[in-house]
């Protein structure tokens, strides 16, 4: 028995050995992951590096552009330590959307870069919906009017630091910038692209008259490519950096929403993507660009179809803040597991007790900047438990109107995947089950954006045919959630009270 384990040791060492690999890198707000994949889906070498988000002033939130770079030579340093650089066919970058940054005609950062979370331009929303039409924004974008695409700064730019925007030799994202550090060249993809909010969704091609209502020539941006398509390979320079082999391929990803929805499988008919993390972020494909203030239209990361997304800013952020702010904070390692049980211990609908669950504004259905969160309901038997539970079922509940809404455009809807911090929640994957009657099966992998972008790159190397080829090989899914039907009605009823509370309360 020893010297046949021995054997199948050596065996598999030498399988591996011969092993091929793509790198995903996805560059998120707060860090950067470097994953190498092996053609199952198996992530064989990884790196992580922080970088720094600062607040100057209110509203204000940037970054060190160079910082992106930094991390992502720092993330890939860790990987290429691990494998054979050698054995690297491709890499692909998933990015933080709605994040820009200004370069000189150096490739020098004229200023920080601002991220989605920034709010300066605030008062642009209603300028832009003015001078351009609210309609047209919208139809040419898929993004109803709000202050997150980076449309609205580069308006406030336009307004106020008009000269900034004039020396501006590039306006690029993250994807952008990192693809410009590894290959000496920027370059878009289209969904990099798509979130800018100046980008036309149906040419696939930058909006000219938008960006002419901006004042803004067409050569500050990046040539556009389309997902998987090759867009340079690695520099001497940023070999050196990485521990890459110069002349790696790299290949055109873009944002990391469509790179998760990807990384899960939701780019063929009835699959539906949810991400229970920060922010709580899903939607499905479609094969036309259906439009809706209960969603944004975006470009599918295969090129082929669209996403439909809806989006809560204020997802497992709410919920953490809520334990921070009135629940003693997150130090007991133990406060998820308690909670857990005392609110499924609970009814639906929490005793009453609801939630608006907007602490950071509302996207969609209201897409409301100004909209708050509130608890009403609340009793002498209100604990804890119920306002855990019912922030859950708050923010369940306005993804399931979402779907509820999707169903209603006639778009094929079978099972939702889940990724995220909340996917770990048996709790929450029975509410979004049973809130939606829709199965919800969890993905085995957790780092679905990067996955995402690897599996964009190996269909770029030629591992495999097209991208659903890919997808049968590299998404992998762990356990199955059927929906209790018998709860449907009650989950039906308390969406019905839930939704009114913004209603009433907003004008207040």
């Amino acid at each position: 028995m020893g010297r046949a384990a021995s054997l199948a040791g050596e065996w598999k060492e030498e399988c591996m050995a011969e092993e091929r690999f793509v790198v995903g890198i996805d560059s998120s707000t707060q860090s950067v992951k470097a994953i190498a994949w092996a053609p199952d889906g198996t992530p064989r070498a990884e790196g992580r590096a922080p970088h720094r988000i600062s607040m100057p002033k209110p509203d204000h939130v940037e970054q060190n552009a160079e910082d992106w770079w930094t991390a992502a030579a720092t993330a890939l340093r860790a990987v290429t330590a691990e494998i054979d650089a050698e054995r690297i066919d491709g890499i692909a970058i998933s990015n933080q959307r709605e994040t820009m940054v200004l370069l000189d005609h150096e490739h020098r950062p004229l200023a920080p870069a601002t991220l989605w979370l920034d709010s300066r331009a605030r008062a642009m929303t209603a300028v832009l919906a003015q001078e351009i039409g609210a309609d047209r924004i919208h139809a040419t974008t898929g993004k109803p009017v709000s202050i997150i695409p980076c449309l609205y700064r580069l308006r406030y730019f336009r307004e106020h630091q008009p000269e900034l925007l004039d020396r501006a030799a590039h306006i690029l994202s993250v994807h952008d910038f990192l693809t410009l550090k590894l290959t000496g060249q920027a370059a878009a993809s289209w969904t990099s692209a798509d979130n800018f909010g100046i980008f036309d969704i149906n040419r696939k091609e930058w909006a000219t008259e938008i960006l002419a209502s901006l004042g803004i020539p067409l050569s500050k941006l990046p040539g556009l490519h389309r997902p998987g398509e090759q867009v340079g390979a690695v520099s001497a320079e940023a070999a050196e950096a990485t521990g890459l082999r110069p002349g790696t391929p790299v290949f055109a990803a873009g944002g990391d929403g469509h790179c998760a929805g990807l990384g899960v499988g939701a780019v063929t008919p009835g699959v539906v993507y949810l991400n229970l993390g920060t922010a709580v972020v899903g939607g499905l494909w479609s094969p036309t660009a259906a439009l809706s203030r209960s969603w944004r239209t975006l470009v599918s990361p295969t090129g082929e179809g669209f996403l439909l997304e809806a989006c809560q800013r204020g997802g497992a952020y709410f919920v953490n803040w809520l334990l921070d702010t009135f629940g003693g904070g997150r130090s007991d390692p133990g406060i998820f597991e308690h909670l857990e049980a005392e609110a499924s211990r609970l009814p639906v609908g929490s005793g009453g007790v609801m939630v608006c669950s907007y602490l950071l504004g509302c996207m969609d259905p209201h897409w409301d900047e100004d909209a708050r969160a509130t608890f009403t309901g609340m009793g002498p038997e209100t604990g804890l438990g119920h306002l855990y539970r019912a922030s859950l079922e708050a923010i369940t509940l306005e993804f399931a109107r979402a779907i509820d809404q999707m169903r209603a455009a006639k778009v094929d809807i079978e099972r939702i995947v889940v990724i995220g911090g909340g996917a770990g929640s048996p709790l929450w994957l029975r509410m979004v089950a049973d809130s939606t009657g829709l199965p919800v099966i969890r993905s085995l992998s957790n780092e679905a954006s990067a996955l995402g972008a690897g599996v964009t790159a190996a269909v770029g190397a030629g591992w495999y045919a097209d991208f659903r080829a890919a997808l049968s090989a590299m998404a992998r899914v762990s356990e199955r959630v059927e929906p209790a039907m018998e709860s449907r009605a009650a989950w039906q009823a308390l969406s019905s009270r839930q939704a009114l509370v913004y209603e009433k309360i907003k004008d207040l």
